[in-house]
């Protein structure tokens, strides 16, 4: 069973359906004994980095994600709850993440050409790492399929932990993972046979 974590923040509608879809039990649960009981988490998100870190902070939900995946539990971030298990980031001010994957999150802005319109919103390839073996959570697609993403901010400063890029006329962070935590900066329950085939696989965990 998996666990999708409600903090207020986040559609998700669309995560649990495609779940659904793939015959996956889901709990969205906001209660800390749901997500312990859980086999795997997932922690999605959408809006802006600070207050969705001060309302896991609030409800202790920091401390329970932060407790499992610790003890070997799966987890995976979409989208800001990516950027979530991040050190810190800039975004609106520096805020605190929480600290399950080296590095920080940063403005796209200075780092794409001007021309290139922020928020990124769209489809784009994966690019997999040329000097390591192919995470877990890829196994059943392809490096140059495309997934679908919604993002002004990217990660940086994470090459230890980086599994997929994306170029976005610059080369971008599109997923992390580091043991038994990952994060998709892009949104596998919107990117159709490609995204169901990476939730498949990070259920199979």
């Amino acid at each position: 069973m998996t666990a999708i974590v409600d903090y207020g923040v986040g559609n998700l509608f669309s995560l649990k359906s495609s779940l659904d879809a793939l015959g996956e039990k889901v709990n969205v649960t906001g209660d800390p004994d749901g997500i312990r009981a859980a086999e795997r988490i997932i922690l999605p998100g959408v809006g802006a980095f600070g207050d969705a870190a001060e309302k896991l902070r609030e409800t202790g939900l920091d401390a329970v994600i932060i407790s499992e995946a610790k003890r070997g539990k799966p987890l995976m971030g979409i989208c800001l709850g990516m950027q979530l298990l991040f050190d810190e980031s800039e975004e609106y001010g520096l805020h605190r993440g929480l600290g399950l994957i080296k590095g920080r999150v940063v403005p796209m802005k200075g780092v794409v050409p001007e021309e290139l319109a922020i928020p990124q919103i769209g489809w784009n390839a994966l690019i997999f790492p040329a000097d390591r073996d192919k995470s877990p959570i890829f196994r059943y697609i392809r490096e140059g399929d495309h997934v679908y993403f919604v993002h002004s901010y990217y990660a940086t400063d994470c090459d230890e932990s980086l599994i997929a890029a994306t170029e976005y006329g610059a080369m971008l962070t599109a997923a992390v993972g580091d043991g038994n935590v990952f994060g998709c900066q892009f949104h596998p329950e919107k990117s159709g046979a490609a995204g169901l085939a990476i939730l498949r696989a990070f259920c199979e965990l």
